[in-house]
């Protein structure tokens, strides 16, 4: 719901969802180890993405697939750092002479942005934060207690920014 929010209000032309249903996190896979991963670890996720990213780019021509990761995410995972992503991007030029043609590229704008630089980045630019969504659960409102929720009110606070869904929260319990 979020996604479709923020992409109305933004004036996204065509906003494709495409259900995964199979992906699971890593805390709800019988028997699959963690391995120093956190339990919301997608298996191959940013793969399987830029997978659905590129097939989108060869069949409209684009020429940019655009990535939101921050610097904190590759604190915690392998698959949004650089070397992830210029792998990635061999094997999708690789694979496709229409994104070899196009000379379609992986593009990270956030990439060298702490999350609370990206709050601070996101205010300045208007953007609807009170329509982002952090939660690693479904619903309409935020659990926060989960660590997207959680990391949400770190970035938020360093930013010294308020957070809108707080706010909102407030109001509606009060």
């Amino acid at each position: 719901m979020a996604a479709r929010q923020v992409a109305e209000r933004a004036g996204v032309v065509e906003h494709r969802f495409i259900r995964l249903p199979d992906l699971r996190e890593a805390s709800d896979i019988p028997g699959f180890s963690l391995r120093n991963r956190p339990a919301t670890y997608i298996p191959m996720k940013n793969g399987i993405f830029y997978s659905f990213a590129a097939a989108y780019a060869e069949e409209t021509g684009s020429a940019f697939i655009v990535g939101g990761h921050n610097r904190d995410d590759l604190e915690v995972f392998d698959d949004v750092s650089p070397r992830f992503f210029g792998a990635l991007q061999r094997a999708m030029l690789q694979s496709s002479p229409i994104l070899r043609e196009n000379k379609v590229r992986i593009v990270r704008p956030l990439g060298d942005k702490r999350k609370s630089e990206v709050v601070r980045l996101a205010r300045s630019l208007g953007v609807p934060l009170e329509l982002s969504w952090s939660c690693h659960r479904d619903g309409h409102e935020h659990c926060w207690k989960c660590e997207g929720c959680r990391s949400r009110m770190k970035a938020f606070h360093e930013a010294g920014v308020p957070d809108p869904l707080v706010s909102t929260r407030r109001a509606k319990i009060t």
